[in-house]
């Protein structure tokens, strides 16, 4: 009776243990598939504004995205960065981006990414880095930041360069903050 007994418990916990493991499999998120999907979203991003194609550009972009551009005066939710955008575009150039160095991160629901990336430009080596949101099965940028990369063995003379106009920024913004 008392073998019965334990065999019962047993029999109990490696039926919960497989229940769990089968629960937790069902949960996870195949990040190589979303991975692919991102790849060729950012890709595709990126061909489209070589190809001077507005439309498809910005679709790719949420509704509320934002963009930040090199420039510390560039911050742009979508609809400002389309109007700065469309002369580009409507020239039939607009810039040509291609990654040559990406890392694709998530979070632990499958539904938010974000990446990093060096990117081949006519501005040379950039970085671009942003946050992809899942919206109806496709991957949407919510916020993209492209960033000028300076050597560091440049920098002291590039700082040199910026500093007065810069310096007019940070105090016009500094002045902003505290009123």
């Amino acid at each position: 009776m008392k073998k019965q007994q334990l065999n019962i418990p047993i029999t109990l916990i490696s039926a919960l243990v497989i229940v769990f493991i089968i629960i937790g499999c069902d949960n996870k998120v195949d990040n190589k598939a979303a991975e692919a999907n991102i790849i060729n979203t950012l890709d595709s991003f990126n061909i489209a504004a070589a190809k001077a194609d507005y439309n498809a550009y910005f679709n790719y972009f949420t509704v509320d995205a934002i963009f930040i551009g090199t420039d510390a005066n560039e911050r742009w939710d979508k609809k400002a960065f389309m109007t700065w955008a469309k002369p580009f575009f409507d020239k039939g150039k607009a810039w040509n981006f291609t990654s040559i160095n990406r890392h694709i991160y998530f979070d632990k629901s499958g539904t938010t990414a974000w990446f990093d990336e060096l990117l081949n430009t006519q501005m040379k080596i950039c970085r671009g880095s942003g946050i992809l949101i899942k919206q109806k099965n496709k991957w949407k940028i919510q916020q993209y930041v492209l960033s000028v990369t300076i050597p560091n063995s440049k920098l002291d003379s590039i700082v040199k360069t910026k500093t007065a106009i810069e310096d007019s920024i940070i105090n016009t913004l500094t002045r902003k903050e505290n009123r």
